[in-house]
């Protein structure tokens, strides 16, 4: 069976993470998003993926190839204009055998729901939320799905579409029909209602784990989820005076150095420095070629490859991009005064986290001078320099100097 996995977006709510690469490539476990996918799909046998890709498409291509080393074979199709679900299926419709998979790159699933889902004959993969009105919401009547109903303000159920369906070669003639919707885009949900409407039937299949991953903050609830699960093994150095404990990865060519002190889950990835006297508490990724230093604490954070750490820093419940260095003293802040939930502005609205302890998110190739304050709930753009002694609130736009 083939799968298809719309990977052609953005992520604009995801900036400044993805101004330099695609949402769907964003690391959760220092792996892409995508990639903890295609794994999932392999456990469930299924190894011929089609790709939809359009922003930055070269970094996907780059990454996966043909999929050999996932053991999977994968081609790719470009979706030139992101106008929509419905448009994306369709651009790949000239690859497609009679049944398929079809599912949202930017979405975790299992394997063991994808095998479920895989065995209907046409199914919509279903997930219970408690804020259904940001989703799609399905009604299903007798284990079939019966209406979808995108965003609504007043939710008549809390089961909404998870982004898995398996569909078949009828559906690729409600494509053609599917009408551009109020949103201005082709939808498959649309699609499916027509199908409905013709007579089809979509089993609901609700899923036992599902992990959206719609805003930076949601990076951190996915990386928790599956640090719970890695296997711990240390293939790099640990020196003796070093305290590891819990489900801990050290990959091949790391040092963690004596008086270091991590506690898992978490994960460091290849040729990185860690210590001396640094504290790396749970739920913490830390990727390729990072310096992690002398006095540095990095609690449930996702720090992206090539990034340094060195000296008496404090990271706490942040995504921090590739490439940035923190000058001696820079701190990020993760809790208000007030103890309220952590709001950030996205898009030009405030936007709710729901966590109570949310840092900064910090693009790429960011640099800090000594002693830099960074508030909660900063958003600072790639490229940005902060002089020393400086605090940072807000947002910051990609490329400033803060003097």
């Amino acid at each position: 069976m083939q799968a298809v996995i719309l990977a052609a977006g953005e992520g604009t709510r995801m900036r400044p993470l993805t101004y330099t690469r695609p949402k769907v490539m964003l690391p959760v476990a220092n792996k892409p998003i995508i990639e903890h996918l295609i794994v999932e799909l392999k456990k469930a046998g299924i190894q011929d993926v089609i790709l939809v890709v359009g922003y930055r498409s070269e970094t996907i291509r780059d990454y996966f190839g043909k999929g050999e080393s996932w053991g999977v074979r994968i081609r790719y199709v470009e979706q030139r204009r992101q106008l929509g679900t419905a448009d994306a299926l369709k651009s790949a419709s000239h690859l497609l055998d009679s049944d398929f998979l079809m599912l949202n790159g930017d979405n975790i699933v299992g394997a063991e729901d994808i095998a479920r889902i895989a065995s209907r004959d046409r199914a919509l993969g279903i997930y219970r939320v408690s804020r259904p009105q940001d989703f799609g919401v399905v009604i299903v009547e007798d284990g079939k799905v019966r209406r979808i109903i995108e965003k609504p303000s007043q939710p008549p159920a809390n089961t909404i579409n998870a982004g898995v369906y398996k569909l078949d070669a009828t559906i690729l003639d409600c494509l053609e029909k599917t009408e551009i919707s109020e949103r201005g885009e082709y939808e498959v949900t649309d699609t499916i209602q027509l199908a409905i409407g013709n007579g089809l039937e979509f089993e609901a299949v609700e899923l036992n784990r599902w992990i959206d991953v719609g805003y930076p903050w949601d990076l951190l609830r996915a990386n928790e989820v599956l640090l719970d699960e890695i296997r711990p093994e240390i293939r790099g150095e640990v020196e003796d005076g070093a305290v590891i404990k819990g489900r801990v990865f050290v990959d091949e060519g790391s040092l963690v150095m004596s008086g270091s002190y991590i506690i898992g889950p978490a994960i460091i990835g290849k040729n990185c420095r860690i210590g001396p006297y640094c504290y790396i508490r749970p739920h913490t990724s830390i990727g390729d070629n990072c310096h992690i230093g002398t006095f540095v604490e990095v609690k449930n954070s996702i720090i992206m490859s090539n990034t340094n750490l060195p000296h008496l820093n404090y990271a706490g419940d942040s995504v921090i991009g590739e490439g940035c260095n923190f000058g001696a003293g820079t701190k990020v802040a993760n809790l208000r005064l007030d103890e309220k939930e952590v709001r950030v502005a996205v898009k030009g609205r405030v936007v709710s986290t729901g966590r109570k302890k949310f840092g900064a998110v910090v693009g790429d190739n960011v640099k800090t001078g000594i002693n830099v304050s960074i508030n909660v709930g900063a958003m600072v753009g790639n490229d940005v320099l902060v002089g020393p002694g400086k605090v940072v609130s807000g947002t910051v736009d990609p490329g400033s100097f803060l003097r």
